[in-house]
């Protein structure tokens, strides 16, 4: 049964309605005075134009010395059928560990059902979850130096896919890599490989442009995260975006259901000082065939 735009308007309008009865106190939830009313006009009258995307934020405390963080949220409007655009952030988080939660956060919101509200979900995992990127944030600033060193880090994120096989789906990952100047690669087929490097926004950005509409069995597996007080170019294993074709076996059905021959893969990623990652994308270790 097709579900349609006003349903999940409506159900946008009771979730916001059942946070604000569950977050009543001043500050607790920043709304814009018109978000609400727009979207009730629209379901008024549906030949009208569309409402601005329900857009507001969750601030919530954490820890026992009740440290603020702010969960933003900007609704697609076919959410809940398409996933939320969801980003965490606190004045007491250091970029990194900021990109490192909002990671999680992504990972963990890609495992839940799709269809289902999931921001009082989210609302939660971020209460129960964020005291330990806190903990490391105070850790890292305890430990500055009086000289200040400038520096630049590069981040590393590698994610696993049951399969990618769509033209479409690959040419966004590709034209969303170019754009956001990240190297790695794309291995298609079945499993699905993506890794990206670059400046750890500009890889935030990719993880969450990828994954927007909801992509299913997909999740970020290995956040690396290296510093330098030099060109962060130069920290980089791989010099482009490739796209990796490797002798495959299966089905060449209308399906192109086939599987990617995982020896081949272990070496590449050797041959770039990756071989580690081989058992966190896969469980196992890897093993290289005799030749």
């Amino acid at each position: 049964m097709a579900v349609t735009l006003q349903e999940c308007l409506e159900l946008q309008l009771l979730e916001v309605e059942m946070l604000l009865s569950m977050f009543p106190k001043k500050g607790e939830i920043s709304l814009d005075e018109d978000a609400v009313p727009s979207v009730q006009r629209y379901l008024r009258n549906t030949d009208g134009a569309l409402p601005p995307q329900l857009k507001y934020s969750v601030a919530v405390d954490v820890g026992e010395a009740k440290v603020k963080v702010e969960l933003q949220v900007l609704l697609p409007h076919m959410y809940p059928h398409i996933a939320p655009q969801l980003f965490a952030r606190s004045n007491a988080l250091h970029r990194e560990q900021q990109l490192q939660l909002n990671t999680c956060l992504a990972s963990h919101m890609s495992s839940l059902d799709s269809g289902e509200l999931c921001i009082y979900e989210a609302v939660q995992w971020v209460k129960e979850n964020s005291l330990p990127y806190l903990e490391n944030g105070k850790i890292s600033a305890g430990g500055a130096s009086e000289e200040v060193v400038v520096k630049e880090t590069l981040h590393r994120m590698w994610i696993y896919s049951h399969h990618i096989y769509r033209q479409e789906l690959r040419k966004k990952i590709f034209d969303c890599a170019k754009k956001l100047k990240l190297t790695g690669f794309c291995l298609t087929g079945k499993p699905g490989v993506i890794c990206v490097e670059g400046l750890p926004e500009n890889c935030e950005e990719f993880w969450r442009a990828i994954r927007y509409p909801n992509w299913k069995h997909i999740s970020c597996k290995h956040v690396e995260n290296v510093e330098t007080e030099g060109n962060v170019d130069d920290l980089r294993l791989f010099h482009a975006f490739e796209d990796l074709q490797f002798q495959a076996h299966g089905d060449y059905g209308l399906r192109n259901d086939y599987h990617m021959d995982l020896g081949q893969f272990l070496e590449f990623l050797k041959q770039h000082q990756s071989g580690h990652v081989f058992q966190i994308l896969f469980g196992v270790k890897g093993k290289l065939s005799d030749k």
